[in-house]
């Protein structure tokens, strides 16, 4: 990928090409709607002008929705041996634009904040711009009034962050999420930086290598060695994965065996595991947003199982989980952020992001139980009005708040 990028940049700062972009080709895949008409509609675009590079990467963006990352690898590489800088411009009748600088990794779908998502129909001008270590950043960029890093943390996005972070030092424009902020998120970074804040509950994650892993499989090293102290059941999950990809409750040694006939990763995260059932028997996840500090709903799952996400929560099917997800929402600012307000204070403090969305639950002894986070978490206002029609309301309240932020980050509110 990096080498394509090294190719003569064919669009200008002043004009990027403008693709249709995440936000709305994920939201008609989720309306249902039929994307074959779209792809048919790009391969046209791409075949009567083969430098169309915002056709390349909604056909990138179908590819992956379709579940062929193979191809969306080939159409973004030839996407950005055209140009490195693309727009998703601000809503037509918009004023008082405020024109922001992203900058994006070229690597996997989740290797960068989904920031479309928020910013669709606003009042502002993304132009985002995919950067690679070694490569110098295109210049001319666009002109703009405050620059944002979308990059999330991962093993391979470290070296891009440590560049980025000394490109960024002087930069002439407010700069939200640095990169240097970003770097130390890893599962292990995370626990290291919040496990002492009151209030707050850190499951330590730790590193194993696969030799290390198979050996405490057969019983040759104490899991208490790598989790200082504490033992079986243990949560296992390759490095960087994310949405579940090859999580899984182990209970004891010989399941590790089992787990790595199935894994082929040369590393992993392993976790204690924190039954974090409520009274009535059900889990409850929260995926929250810190926005210059003030903390927001975004979603809550509940379901019979440990591993939640909004899917296998079968929150579609359940009317009276949609209303407590909805009450969730609702009573947010005056009962969850208040029961962990000072959790909730460390977390911004300690990160210091002006944008964090999380992961968490709560314990049984009332505490605030952190999973993961990470600005990859996709933050979106996809779900059907009909079956979710609380949900428009509070996420138009979350754009709103993360587009005022940007707004007076950038010295324009």
């Amino acid at each position: 990928m990096t080498a394509a990028l090294r190719d003569p940049e064919l669009a200008t700062a002043a004009a990027p090409p403008m693709p249709m972009g995440n936000s709305k080709l994920a939201t008609m895949a989720l309306s249902g709607q039929d994307l074959a008409p779209v792809w048919n509609s790009l391969v046209e675009r791409v075949t009567a002008d083969p430098r169309d590079a915002a056709a390349f990467l909604d056909l990138a963006t179908i590819a992956y929705i379709q579940g062929r990352p193979d191809d969306r690898t080939l159409l973004r590489a030839r996407a950005f041996e055209l140009t490195r800088i693309f727009r998703q411009p601000a809503a037509p009748a918009a004023s008082d634009v405020t024109r922001v600088l992203a900058f994006l990794s070229p690597g996997h779908y989740l290797a960068n904040m989904p920031i479309e998502f928020l910013l669709e129909e606003s009042s502002v001008q993304l132009d985002m711009v995919y950067v690679a270590p070694g490569l110098p950043l295109p210049h001319p960029l666009p002109d703009h009034d405050v620059v944002f890093v979308a990059i999330a943390e991962s093993d391979e996005n470290q070296p891009l962050l440590r560049e980025l972070s000394e490109a960024l030092r002087a930069w002439p424009r407010p700069v939200i999420n640095r990169p240097e902020r970003i770097a130390p998120l890893t599962r292990d970074g995370t626990w290291a930086l919040l496990k002492s804040a009151p209030g707050l509950t850190v499951p330590l994650n730790a590193r194993v290598d696969r030799e290390s892993f198979a050996r405490i499989g057969l019983g040759a090293m104490a899991i208490e060695n790598v989790l200082e102290g504490s033992g079986f059941p243990i949560i296992a999950r390759p490095l960087d994965s994310h949405l579940g990809d090859g999580l899984a409750k182990l209970d004891g040694a010989a399941a590790i065996q089992a787990y790595l006939l199935e894994r082929p990763e040369p590393a992993f995260y392993v976790a204690p595991f924190i039954d974090y059932r409520q009274q009535d028997g059900l889990y409850r996840k929260y995926r929250v947003a810190l926005i210059g500090g003030r903390p927001y709903a975004v979603h809550m799952a509940v379901s019979a199982h440990w591993m939640i996400n909004y899917v296998n929560a079968d929150m579609n099917e359940s009317a009276e989980k949609r209303a407590e997800e909805a009450r969730f929402m609702v009573d947010f600012d005056r009962e969850f952020a208040v029961r962990h307000r000072g959790a909730l204070r460390e977390i911004a403090d300690r990160v210091g992001l002006d944008y964090l969305p999380f992961d968490c639950a709560e314990t049984r002894d009332g505490k605030l139980l952190l999973f993961e986070l990470g600005t990859n978490m996709i933050v979106h206002a996809m779900d059907s009005a009909e079956t979710y029609p609380y949900k428009r309301p509070q996420m138009a309240m979350v754009f709103a708040a993360f587009q005022t932020m940007l707004r007076m980050r950038a010295g324009l509110h």
